[in-house]
């Protein structure tokens, strides 16, 4: 029995789409637990605490930039 080109498209699109949510799904999982396994090791890397020097400095170079990116 011959398969037509549009059941061959079709059985195509599939594979594609299923390979893609695969991986992606993947992806995710996989980048979950490197997030987990860094928290667990190193927990205070999220913990950023600024002091009022470093917050002004970094308004200061937004300012900066956003004037001299105008026009």
């Amino acid at each position: 029995m011959e398969t037509s080109l549009l059941d061959q498209g079709i059985t195509l699109m599939l594979v594609g789409m299923g390979t893609v949510f695969v991986f992606l799904t993947v992806l995710v999982i996989g980048m979950s637990m490197m997030s987990a396994i860094a928290m667990r090791f190193m927990p205070g890397m999220t913990d950023v605490d600024a002091t009022d020097e470093e917050i002004a400095a970094i308004t200061a170079a937004i300012a900066q930039y956003r004037n001299h990116t105008k026009k």
